[in-house]
């Protein structure tokens, strides 16, 4: 990437089991962004046994935020590191201080192309997500910590949703549906960036 050259970044955001780390597979796939999960890296770090990693193993348990420098550091490492351009960031941000510190720590380093929005009922990801937990390994996968995602999720990140809405930046998809004909949806709005 050359000096000049700004990272394309498309949020990927919706309530945890609305299909986000599905559709961000198949986009990648198929056009070539790279698909970063802020919840991957931070279970990354966590398991690292640093202290940082046990700071953020707690908040994870805790259905609780991680402090955003954490987060955006993450991310940012993992852009520069990668070699690509074209960026898909899953699960993120998730409130308003995380919108204030990508745009504090990233400024004009990257474009925000659009924030793709996996809209789905709440029993239905919390269906999925019960499911994913028998065979998932991940310990937020239990119903305390999906009741205590979901709270953060309407009290926190459906504002973040909000605000980019009313900027024209959120392409709003019907998750609670068909895998196959949720991706057709998604798809269209990628073409764009076919070349």
């Amino acid at each position: 990437m050359s000096a000049e050259q700004q990272f394309q970044v498309v949020f990927v955001l919706g309530g945890p089991g609305a299909g986000k780390g599905t559709n961000c597979e198949k986009i990648v796939n198929e056009f070539g962004f790279l698909h970063l999960s802020a919840g991957d890296l931070l279970r990354a770090a966590q398991a690292s046994g640093t202290e940082e990693g046990e700071m953020i193993k707690n908040y994870i348990k805790e259905g609780q935020i991680v402090p955003v420098e954490v987060t955006v550091r993450l991310l940012l490492n993992a852009m520069k590191e990668s070699g690509k351009s074209k960026f898909l960031i899953d699960g993120f941000p998730r409130n308003q201080n995380n919108v204030d510190g990508w745009e504090s720590v990233v400024g004009t380093a990257a474009k925000v192309e659009f924030v793709l929005y996996l809209d789905c009922p709440e029993d239905v990801m919390e269906a999925r997500l019960l499911d994913r937990g028998k065979t998932s390994g991940r310990t937020d996968d239990n119903i305390e910590s999906i009741k205590k995602r979901f709270r953060t999720y309407m009290q926190e990140t459906m504002q973040v949703i909000n605000a980019f809405d009313a900027r024209g930046l959120v392409k709003r998809v019907d998750s609670n549906r068909d895998p196959e004909a949720v991706y057709a949806s998604v798809q269209e709005l990628f073409v764009p960036f076919t070349q």
